[in-house]
C-alpha cells in the first residue's frame, strides 16, 4: 500500500479516536463538581509536616504529631462519616497490615486523621475498635491511631502533604492514598488507591526509616479511574481507555501494512 494511503489511514483512525473519545466523554462523564486544583494529591516528597500540630486522640487527650511520630509512619487522611472510598481504603490498610512481613508497632505505625472537624474522639475510638478487630495478627493498639481535631489544624496537615479535598454539602470529595513519613516527619512516599501490596509497604517503611524520599512510579489510578462525586466512588474512566485502545490498534494496523508493503517490494526486486 503506498505511503500516502497509509498516512491517510492513520489520520482517519486518529480522527476516529478523537471523535469516539469526545462522544464517550459527552455521554458518560458527568460534569465534575471540582477541579484538579481543588481535589487530588500534589506530592510534596521531602517536605516535613508541622509536628507541633495539636490533635485529639481516641480518649480526647491533646497530643502533638511530634509525640506520636517516632518511627516510620503511614498517614491516612479520611473522615469518619464517609460513605464512599474511606471504608474500602481503611479496609485495605487492615488487609495489608495482616499480610506484610513488616511488624506494625515495631517497624512502622499508622495514623488515621479525620479532616472533618465534626468528627469527635468517641467516633474515632469506635472506628479504631472496628478496624483493629480486622487485624488477625498480634499488634499493639498503639500501632494504629485515629485522631481528630479542628478544621484549621487538620487542613494544615493535609496541605503539608499535598492532600486536597473539597466539601460537598455534608460530605467531602477527596482522593485515596496512604502517605509514608520518616521518624522526623518527612514525606517519603505516596501509594494511591484502596489496596496495597505487602512487599511495597515493607519497602516503603524501610525507605521511610532511612528518610529516603522516593518518587511515585505507579500512578495508574490517576489515568484509569476518576472520582464520581455523586456515587462517592472511583469509576472506570472509559473515555481515556477507549481512546488509547483505538490509537494502539491504529498503530498496530499501520505497522502491519507497512511491513507487508516492504515485504512486497523486496519480493518484486528479487
Amino acid at each position: 500500500m503506498p505511503n500516502l494511503s497509509i498516512r491517510r489511514l492513520l489520520l482517519s483512525l486518529a480522527l476516529t479516536a478523537m471523535a469516539v473519545s469526545a462522544g464517550m466523554a459527552k455521554a458518560q462523564t458527568p460534569t465534575p463538581a471540582f477541579t484538579p486544583e481543588e481535589v487530588g494529591i500534589n506530592e510534596k516528597l521531602g517536605a516535613t509536616i508541622p509536628l507541633d500540630l495539636e490533635l485529639k486522640d481516641e480518649d480526647g487527650k491533646t497530643v502533638t504529631l511530634r509525640q506520636l511520630i517516632d518511627k516510620p509512619t503511614i498517614l491516612t487522611l479520611n473522615y469518619f462519616r464517609c460513605a464512599g472510598i474511606c471504608t474500602p481504603q481503611l479496609g485495605g490498610v487492615a488487609e495489608v497490615l495482616n499480610r506484610t512481613e513488616a511488624v506494625p508497632g515495631r517497624d512502622f505505625q499508622v495514623l488515621t486523621v479525620s479532616f472533618d472537624e465534626r468528627d469527635e474522639p468517641e467516633v474515632a475510638a469506635q472506628k479504631r475498635t472496628n478496624y483493629l478487630g480486622e487485624i488477625k495478627r498480634p499488634m499493639p493498639p498503639t500501632a494504629w491511631r485515629f485522631l481528630t481535631g479542628p478544621g484549621a489544624t487538620t487542613k494544615a496537615l493535609a496541605d503539608a502533604v499535598g492532600f486536597k479535598f473539597k466539601r460537598d454539602k455534608d460530605d467531602f470529595v477527596h482522593a485515596a492514598a496512604i502517605i509514608f513519613l520518616s521518624p522526623k516527619g518527612q514525606v517519603t512516599r505516596y501509594m494511591y488507591g484502596v489496596t496495597y501490596l505487602p512487599a511495597d509497604l515493607q519497602l516503603a517503611a524501610q525507605e521511610a526509616a532511612r528518610g529516603e524520599a522516593q518518587p511515585t512510579i505507579n500512578k495508574f489510578l490517576k489515568f484509569c479511574f476518576s472520582y464520581d462525586p455523586v456515587g462517592r466512588r472511583y469509576v472506570l474512566n472509559t473515555t481515556s481507555i477507549g481512546a488509547t485502545v483505538i490509537i494502539l490498534a491504529a498503530l498496530i494496523l499501520v505497522f502491519a501494512l507497512t511491513r507487508r508493503g516492504s515485504k512486497a517490494k523486496s519480493e518484486e526486486s528479487q
